[in-house]
């Protein structure tokens, strides 16, 4: 699984040096506000999930 994951880095590495640099900031932007989101997300199930626990 890990080789596949290097793979697909590879190939989005090389793609985005033949990108104009709008177009790779564009796609940056949107990478880092998913990942920022996603992170949120995780972060306030845990917190929900570790004050339920103390509550029992």
């Amino acid at each position: 699984m890990f080789f596949f994951v290097l793979l697909l880095a590879g190939v989005l590495i090389g793609a985005a040096a033949h990108l104009p640099l709008s177009g790779f900031l564009l796609a940056a932007a949107l990478i880092g506000g998913w990942l920022l989101l996603f992170g949120a997300r995780e972060g306030l199930a845990r917190l929900r999930r570790d004050r339920a626990a103390v509550t029992r």
